[in-house]
């Protein structure tokens, strides 16, 4: 397949889960023998921008017409197959959908969190679950000023998601849900179900697995409040007053709250703070640990931490709601604490460091999940399944895909015919 990949890059300064996703399918595709390239934009490239720039941003959010007369151009000149929409803020915009739309190409989107229905994506407000906005206007998130704090923020995101509503839910062909949790959510929305596909992201085989019991709890990810950094630091304190359980805590990552980590961990042995870790280093960490801590609050839509744990055979204690009751099977492959009680995360990580046999029978488990529904052969089995539904509904073939491996030129050309001559 012939297939353009669409995402405006998240700032290089702080982890992306995102990134790293679209970046490791771009490689799965393209070492699967098909041709990917990709049409992006970069929040890193706002700094340069001049002031009139910069503050011209915000306009952008809804609708970038330049954005889409140049992707329809390069879509009427390259004709891929099927273009995969990912992220779109805040430099993109649904322009994109308007363009394939102009240049008759079906597209697929990754709903990589939740902005389908809530202006900041998160489904969380003050530090507690929200579903104001879903189903319902964005007003809420504009009053509360759920992006970022402020009121003024949130007015394009929340302008985006009013005016492009059935834009998306009409321009996107299938829309690949990373959760069974979060397709839930959106159907309950009122999101078209038959366009909503279950496809968890994949992880790569990361090339080193745990020896042994494991030498730290490790927290890996981005410091902020939903990531339930506060709530962790608030549980190992409880911990620690108890005596502790025996290995150090490592926490890897940046973001908002660094300073706070920073000062929480200082003079500390039993908290090592490590700040922003490469790839190898993520790996290696994960492999050395009893078990990697996931407890965010808000509705993580999938969880890609505790994936990579699995892949290394290691457990994980995670938040018992959103998408982590799907990936961790409570006291088989890992632990799930209460969400947002840190004595039910004390206890969950005290339980996990006190039986290195049932923990080492917990890393095997895990690592037979992974291999089951997250290796790099599921997840292009399902990336292809999805681009060939998308072309078959787009070239009028209903919900079937064409038969996998028809790569007959004169069928090709047909197929792209046929959608020359749809219309929107």
């Amino acid at each position: 397949m012939h297939i353009l990949v669409v995402h405006n890059r998240y700032s290089s300064a702080q982890p992306s889960g995102e990134n790293k996703v679209v970046d490791q399918e771009v490689e799965l595709l393209r070492e699967g023998g098909h041709r990917v390239e990709v049409f992006e934009r970069r929040s890193d490239d706002i700094a340069a921008r001049s002031l009139l720039g910069k503050a011209a941003v915000p306009l952008l959010v809804p609708w970038n017409p330049a954005v889409r007369a140049e992707l329809a151009a390069r879509l009427r000149t390259e004709r891929p197959d099927v273009v995969h929409v990912h992220n779109v803020f805040p430099l993109l915009s649904p322009a994109v959908l308007a363009a394939c739309a102009d240049a008759g190409v079906p597209a697929v989107a990754t709903l990589h969190n939740y902005t389908q229905v809530c202006p900041p994506g998160t489904l969380q407000r003050d530090g507690r679950p929200c579903t104001e906005c879903v189903g319902a206007t964005p007003l809420p998130a504009v009053r509360h000023g759920c992006y970022r704090g402020s009121r003024l923020a949130t007015v394009p995101l929340a302008v985006s998601l009013s005016v492009n509503r059935r834009r998306w839910w009409s321009g996107v062909e299938r829309f690949f849900c990373i959760s069974a949790a979060q397709r839930d959510v959106l159907v309950r929305a009122g999101m078209p179900p038959e366009r909503l596909a279950v496809k968890h992201n994949f992880v790569p085989e990361p090339g080193v697995r745990r020896a042994g019991a494991g030498e730290h709890l490790l927290y890996l990810g981005r410091l902020a409040e939903a990531k339930g950094v506060r709530l962790l630091m608030a549980a190992w304190d409880e911990i620690a007053a108890s005596g502790g359980v025996g290995v150090p805590l490592v926490v890897a990552g940046a973001g908002p709250l660094e300073p706070e980590v920073t000062a929480w961990a200082a003079g500390r042995d039993d908290v090592r703070y490590v700040g922003l870790y490469d790839a190898a280093q993520c790996r290696q960490a994960i492999a050395r640990s009893v078990a990697v801590v996931a407890p965010s609050t808000w509705l993580e839509a999938f969880g890609l931490v505790v994936v990579e744990a699995m892949a290394a055979g290691v457990p994980a204690v995670a938040a018992g709601h959103g998408a982590f009751v799907e990936l961790v099977e409570d006291g088989v492959t890992g632990l799930l604490h209460r969400p947002g009680e840190a004595a039910s995360l004390a206890a969950r990580i005290r339980r996990i460091a006190a039986g290195p046999a049932r923990n080492q029978e917990m890393g095997q488990a895990a690592r037979r999940r992974y291999e089951q529904g997250f290796s790099p052969a599921v997840g292009l089995e399902r990336l292809v399944e999805g681009y060939r539904t998308a072309i078959a509904v787009r070239s009028g073939g209903g919900d079937s895909p064409p038969p996998v491996g028809n790569t007959n030129a004169g069928s090709r050309r047909g197929t792209r015919a046929s959608r020359d001559g749809g219309s929107r």
